[in-house]
């Protein structure tokens, strides 16, 4: 059975840090209970589909770190072959979700599609697991499962972007889900269950890495939460092992935790 759980959207993903680390993990945190049956729900339900869908998700946005257009949405105003035909539309009907819906008639067009009051909430459409209800509807409404079980990449990315704009970034996202699908990410290349860890998970794994970092000599709490603190430790110890100081613990930090002996600290 594929694995869909939110360890694939982190292992599709670029690691990150720092406050748009804290995005990312927010987004990915919320999407983690209804992704399997939201995908199960549009036939997104082989190796091939997921890694394509996890892949373009991923990068449209930005890694998972914002499900709300950067720009202001100022230049749609007026833009009659978007629906925007009222004052204030461009803003009001800016790019929103996984897969960015734009513009007064695609709101209009997805909401009743999803039995969505989008036009009138249009915000809702960033609300992590709308926006993927929007991102696989419209998978579905161009047909992206027959060129997924193609490994068509290009012409999803056409279908998704009018043209081949961030490819490598797109195909870089796609070889990262396909390895998690696998079983060949970050979790099977540390040699053990151990998972790629940041800001804002939790559990067993989290409480696992705040043990280890006590063992080196940092001050941390064991409590299972991934937070500032905790944030704050692991690089401080990344920067002291002379790892990229990025506050993941990928397959790099977990080897160099595993290793015996404390860090020296500098006073």
């Amino acid at each position: 059975m594929i694995k869909v759980d939110d360890e694939l959207l982190r292992e599709t993903a670029a690691p990150l840090g720092g406050a748009k680390g804290q995005e990312q993990a927010k987004i990915i945190q919320a999407l983690r209970s209804v992704l399997a049956d939201t995908l199960a729900k549009f036939d997104i339900n082989t190796d091939l589909r997921v890694a394509h869908f996890a892949a373009q998700i991923c990068h449209e946005s930005d890694g998972f770190c914002t499900t709300v257009e950067y720009a202001s949405g100022q230049a749609y105003e007026g833009r009659a072959n978007l629906g925007n035909t009222q004052p204030g539309d461009g803003v009001r009907y800016k790019g929103r979700g996984l897969i960015q819906l734009t513009g007064r008639a695609n709101y209009k067009q997805y909401g009743d599609l999803l039995g969505l009051n989008l036009v009138g909430d249009p915000v809702l459409a960033a609300e992590p697991a709308t926006s993927l209800l929007i991102a696989c509807q419209y998978w579905k409404l161009h047909n992206l499962n027959e060129f997924a079980d193609k490994d068509d990449i290009e012409t999803i990315t056409r279908r998704i972007n009018g043209g081949l704009n961030g490819l490598p970034d797109r195909r870089a996202c796609l070889a990262r889900a396909k390895a998690a699908l696998s079983g060949q990410g970050s979790m099977a290349a540390t040699g053990s269950t151990r998972p790629a860890l940041r800001f804002g998970d939790s559990g067993q794994h989290v409480s696992e890495l705040q043990s280890m970092l006590r063992a080196k000599g940092f001050e941390v709490l064991v409590d299972g939460q991934f937070g500032a603190s905790t944030e704050v430790v692991l690089k401080q110890f990344q920067a002291s092992s002379g790892l990229p100081i990025d506050g993941v613990v990928g397959e790099r930090t977990w080897a160099a935790l595993a290793v015996g002996g404390s860090t020296p600290r500098a006073a």
